[in-house]
């Protein structure tokens, strides 16, 4: 994965990653998230709250949302980058890294509100113009992306023996 969700938290609120993907609103918190992500055990809820044991599969769940969200904007990006990069990328360039929060954010828009935020729009759209130039070559990854080029595909050579008969050979027969 090329960014990670505290590279999304950077850009938007944990209230708002909660919005996006605690489907059932039923209370989920960044922790219990988080947990999910890492595999491990949500963390020991404060004595004093009670917690409702059906917290776990939905912020399982809201980890899920978040994970695919991520896996489809690096698909997007690789589908950009493949055309000039070796991918997936070994060392992620920042660039990159910013490109994949943005597509995910939107990503995560989509599939719970009908009328896209304009930031989140406008984000997407210079995203992919980016990716665009990225794919053109003009926009460079770095040194540590651009080590390692796509090989253009090499065709087959194809050799025979030297003609048997031809025209000039027939000639007169």
């Amino acid at each position: 994965m090329y960014c990670t969700l505290d590279d999304i938290k950077k850009q938007i609120p944990a209230e708002t990653i909660i919005q996006l993907t605690d489907d059932d609103q039923v209370g989920i918190t960044m922790e219990m998230i988080v947990a999910s992500l890492a595999g491990g055990e949500p963390p020991e809820p404060d004595p004093e709250e009670e917690v409702d044991p059906a917290l776990a599969p939905a912020a399982e769940a809201a980890a899920g949302y978040i994970t695919e969200a991520i896996a489809s904007a690096d698909s997007e990006i690789d589908g950009y980058c493949s055309v000039k990069y070796s991918i997936p990328f070994a060392v992620v360039p920042a660039i990159v890294k910013k490109i994949s929060a943005d597509l995910a954010i939107y990503n995560l828009y989509a599939r719970r509100v009908e009328t896209m935020p304009e930031v989140r729009a406008d984000s997407r759209k210079n995203s992919i113009a980016l990716l665009k130039d990225i794919s053109r070559g003009l926009v460079k990854l770095g040194e540590v992306a651009a080590t390692t080029p796509v090989q253009p595909q090499q065709s087959p050579a194809i050799t025979s023996s030297p003609r048997l008969f031809g025209r000039d050979k027939m000639k007169g027969l």
